[in-house]
């Protein structure tokens, strides 16, 4: 028997990117739905929504267009949809599969059900009801697509939804409509309801997939899989299915015990990265400092191996905690003049032109900002480039508070422009009869642009970066007007590249946090990654002498295994950062699309560089106020 089955309760999938992931998935819908032609039968599937199946979707009308897959005897049942809603509102489940899908295919719309948010209340369960006779006539769903919610939901069955749950209006979970709230701009206008088809009509299915993709997921599908079949995980009871798989891409994998403690699993190969992570882990289990745990420590938890193969346990405690203390440095530019043969960074040369991507105009601030301050106050030439606008995270109310002050100011110095009065009259026109599924005018768009671009220039000279040294580059995949945004593109390679070529840096920071909700941090660091293997490619020399650093961003942090520079803050420099955080004043308070994490961001960042410290200080290390992270990126 394999030893990862005797921990993983479901099948698991792994595939090295989500893109890969939704390939397999469209495949196994296509060849299910040509089978079932081939024998002139209906094939039903039922389907999800959310973030998750946009790509599978994509793959789908991909195999439509480009390989003839036919949707004419295909029956959909989708799981969910939010409850008061119009069903054309930019929200709605009904807007978005017929965007995502129904419109672009063959399939007959009259064999596409979905709950409907606009059935009046009384009349629901009768709806309800209604909808699992359908399924049934249909002959019971074939094949059953779902994505998992933090909290372990499955369509929108929150934790402790009965195994026996049919199809109902259920409040929804305050963690759910927190997660989800980046759709709608505010809090307030999330349903509080929602109609969900339940985990019984779910387990009815033949055969059923899940999908999960990024690290956020990671915590919820280890419960999943690995935990005890619960009705406060949902998706666990997917243990009880004999047809059940779940596809995932390798971050969605990473806390299972095949990753997250391989060595209980077989046979591993002891290398560095692997016995730091094994000790690291198990001196924070057992609330040790790594030079304290003893030969019975490695033995009663699963690393009997690692002794047979290393030696004593104060041998191998020594070679980790040197790796930890090797990691943490004042100096994130490189120490001139050091002779040491442990650098992190080179000394070498100095000064150097660091250059921070930043795919939100806060991001530099929030994610590293005592390193940021670090570098320019220890003399290198620091430049900032802003990824993109961040226009889409200003509330409509902070505009408007700007129009107000742009009015005031235009009154006060006596100045009569018709041009700008013109676009000031429209933009509050326009602002005043917005409606909640409506996209912001180009106008509107740049205003929230320049208040962030003017925010982000403000944060620069806090820290005393030069306005020559602050790059706009306004990615054209994010200028969408909506949450969803355009995959990476070939102009927005081609700008970070002229970008690259112009400055030669010597050192590169950008965000390696693929947590962020909707998806922006993910396609600047594409982008990055994309630009440098062209660059590569085409022989650049500077590239030679040039090292990039990860940092992680507002919605988690490096494992403290994978570190390989901690940068110690004091409590003034936490104090520091904490101001320039405040800079950002659009996205303080109410803070539109912040994830399911109900902190600002500053409290954010500053809990998260306040662990990453304790964690140190736990291991034996020097106990500092806070500490920021990085991985460096080999290409």
């Amino acid at each position: 028997m394999n030893m990862v089955d005797s921990f993983e309760k479901i099948p698991v999938k792994i595939f090295s990117s989500l893109k890969d992931g939704s390939r397999f998935m469209a495949q196994e819908i296509a060849k299910l739905i040509r089978e079932k032609a081939a024998k002139g039968e209906k094939c039903v599937l039922g389907l999800a929504t959310g973030s998750s199946p946009k790509s599978l979707y994509a793959e789908l009308i991909r195999l439509h267009r480009e390989e003839g897959l036919s949707f004419k005897n295909v029956i959909t049942f989708n799981l969910d949809e939010y409850y008061p809603i119009d069903n054309d509102a930019l929200q709605s489940y009904n807007r978005f599969m017929k965007e995502q899908l129904f419109n672009k295919v063959d399939i007959d719309q009259k064999n596409c059900h979905i709950p409907n948010g606009e059935w009046k209340k009384e009349d629901i369960k009768k709806y309800c009801q209604g909808y699992e006779k359908m399924i049934e006539d249909a002959g019971g769903i074939d094949l059953q697509i779902l994505g998992i919610g933090n909290n372990g939901h499955i369509g929108f069955n929150e934790p402790g939804s009965s195994l026996f749950s049919m199809t109902r209006l259920i409040p929804l979970d305050n963690s759910t409509r927190i997660a989800n709230f980046h759709e709608f701009q505010n809090i307030s206008k999330v349903p509080r309801l929602a109609i969900t088809t339940g985990i019984s009509t779910i387990m009815k299915a033949k055969k059923i997939l899940l999908m999960a993709w990024g690290q956020i997921k990671a915590p919820v599908i280890q419960k999943a899989v690995e935990g005890h079949a619960t009705e406060q995980i949902p998706a666990s009871l997917l243990q009880q299915h004999n047809d059940c798989l779940f596809v995932v891409d390798e971050m969605a994998a990473s806390e299972l015990t095949r990753f997250k403690s391989p060595w209980l699993t077989g046979e591993i190969e002891w290398n560095p990265p692997t016995v730091r992570k094994a000790v690291v882990n198990m001196a924070l289990k057992l609330g040790k400092p790594i030079l304290s745990l003893t030969n019975s420590d490695y033995n009663d938890n699963g690393l009997s191996d690692l002794l047979v193969e290393k030696g004593d346990a104060y041998e191998i405690n020594l070679q980790v905690f040197y790796l930890m203390r090797d990691s943490i440095t004042g100096w994130p530019g490189g120490k001139p003049n050091n002779t040491s043969p442990v650098q992190i960074e080179r000394s070498e040369p100095y000064p150097k032109r660091s250059l921070i991507f930043s795919p939100h105009p806060d991001d530099d601030i929030i994610s590293m900002g005592g390193t940021f301050m670090r570098l320019h106050d220890q003399g290198h030439d620091v430049h900032v480039a802003y990824q993109t606008s961040g226009n889409i995270a200003v509330t409509d109310e902070f505009v408007t508070r700007f129009l107000d002050f742009a009015v005031g100011f235009e009154e006060l110095a006596g100045i009569d422009s018709k041009k700008s009065s013109q676009i000031l009259g429209d933009a509050t026109s326009f602002l005043m009869t917005k409606k909640p599924s409506q996209i912001d005018t180009a106008e509107i768009r740049s205003i929230k642009g320049l208040i962030r671009r003017c925010e982000a220039r403000a944060t620069c000279r806090y820290v005393g970066i030069k306005d020559e040294n602050i790059h706009y580059m306004n990615l054209p995949f994010y200028e969408t007007g909506t949450i969803e945004k355009k995959p990476m593109g070939e102009e927005d390679i081609l700008q970070t590249m002229e970008l690259l070529r112009r400055l030669k840096p010597h050192q590169i920071y950008c965000a390696g946090d693929l947590a962020d909700p909707h998806g922006t941090h993910k396609v600047c660091l594409d982008i990055i990654f994309e630009s440098m293997r062209r660059l590569k490619a085409a022989g650049e020399s500077w590239l030679k002498d040039c090292w990039v650093w990860l940092y992680k961003g507002a919605w988690q942090e490096w494992d403290i295994s994978e570190i390989e520079m901690a940068i110690p803050m004091s409590p003034d420099q936490v104090v520091k950062k904490r101001f320039g955080i405040f800079i950002h004043q659009s996205q303080k308070d109410a803070v539109p699309f912040q994830g399911s994490d109900s902190r600002e961001f500053w409290q954010r960042a500053e809990d998260r560089n306040s662990n990453t410290a304790s964690l140190y200080a736990q291991l034996g290390l020097t106990r500092y106020a806070a500490m920021e992270a990085f991985v460096r990126w080999h290409y």
